[in-house]
């Protein structure tokens, strides 16, 4: 990760007092690594040849490449967000130009939740450009729902009887937790695991690995979830997971396809982020992008997201807006799993 990923932290005052904090993520790829074609948002070849006309591309990200959501930036109200997004429209432009070799071409704010955009919205004043990506699936709990049984009595019969015979499938499935000891244990397997699943995405720029994943879990102890999915002695998948104050964000995965064939391992890994999700009282679970069709089956709901990206040169970010204008998100499909409520 050192030799395409660096890391950038900025800290800003008011009269020494600290007042908003931003976290970067330095980034290079070769977009011969990508399959443009298969791209998260739909990207027409103008596009491509644009934004990705040169076969090395330096992006500065203030955010998470690696989690969906608000991690790159946070303020206190004694700025308003006008003031806050300046601040930080500044700082990344001057962080873009101080880096003494291979300088950014693109400065990229990833990802805002629609109840920010008002706020995030202030970015746009400083001519960074926004645009939508692929929804994010979310599944708001229910306050009914004290246990997992009350949440399955909540769906159609259709989907109670599909999640039944999950269960029924993946019954030899042992689910345990890990500490950073088991996860060091069980690294080889973990790599592999996640790989397999890692080379599936259309659109990589790193991995993480199970020292990463080890790190997470002393660091943050309960607040970062490790599970390992087991079929007798042998580790088939595993899932990850942060206990936020707000939501569990569903994380990084990892399965094997071959017994998820026959064991049904991921769409267990779903039922038990939900079980998980009551069981610490959280308004919402949060699953990531991919996989509409079968995440809205367990009754997520798709939740538009949005990114800023601005060209580090003024005449190159004026001609960005036509094209920024014409990503679109992917399409998709939704099912909807619960009865009619009775209001």
């Amino acid at each position: 990760m050192a030799k395409t990923i660096q890391f950038r932290y900025i800290i800003f005052y008011d009269d020494k007092v600290p007042v908003g904090i931003a976290a970067t993520q330095y980034i290079s790829f070769n977009t011969n690594e990508l399959k443009l074609h298969e791209f998260p948002c739909s990207i027409s070849g103008t596009i491509t040849n644009t934004l990705f006309k040169n076969t090395d591309i330096k992006v500065l990200v203030c955010g998470n490449l690696f989690s969906c959501g608000e991690h790159g930036f946070s303020y206190t109200d004694r700025l308003t967000a006008t003031d806050a997004f300046e601040n930080l429209s500044n700082a990344l432009r001057e962080l873009s130009k101080i880096e003494t070799t291979d300088k950014p071409s693109f400065i990229l704010l990833k990802e805002f939740w629609p109840a920010s955009f008002n706020n995030s919205d202030s970015i746009k004043k400083q001519d960074f450009r926004d645009f939508k990506i692929d929804v994010n699936m979310v599944l708001p709990i229910r306050p009914e729902w004290n246990d997992f049984n009350m949440y399955l009595g909540s769906m159609k019969t259709k989907f109670r009887t599909r999640a039944k015979k999950v269960f029924k499938n993946s019954s030899e499935i042992i689910v345990k937790s890990f500490n950073p000891d088991d996860i060091l244990f069980y690294a080889k397997k973990i790599n592999s695991l996640y790989l397999s699943v890692i080379e599936k995405a259309d659109f990589k720029v790193e991995k993480l690995n199970a020292s990463i994943f080890q790190n997470l879990k002393k660091n943050l102890g309960d607040s970062f979830i490790f599970k390992g999915y087991f079929l007798e002695d042998r580790l088939v998948g595993f899932k990850t997971a942060f206990i936020l104050k707000d939501a569990l964000e569903a994380n990084h995965i990892g399965i094997d396809y071959e017994y998820n064939k026959t064991h049904d391992i991921y769409q267990k890994m779903l039922y038990n982020y939900v079980a998980l999700a009551i069981s610490k009282k959280v308004p919402e679970l949060r699953l990531g992008r991919t996989a509409e069709i079968i995440k809205s089956s367990i009754g997520a709901e798709p939740v538009e997201m949005k990114l800023y990206v601005r060209h580090c040169n003024s005449i190159s970010n004026a001609l960005l807006k036509p094209l920024v204008d014409l990503i679109s998100p992917s399409d998709y499909e939704i099912r909807h799993p619960f009865k009619l409520q009775v209001q």
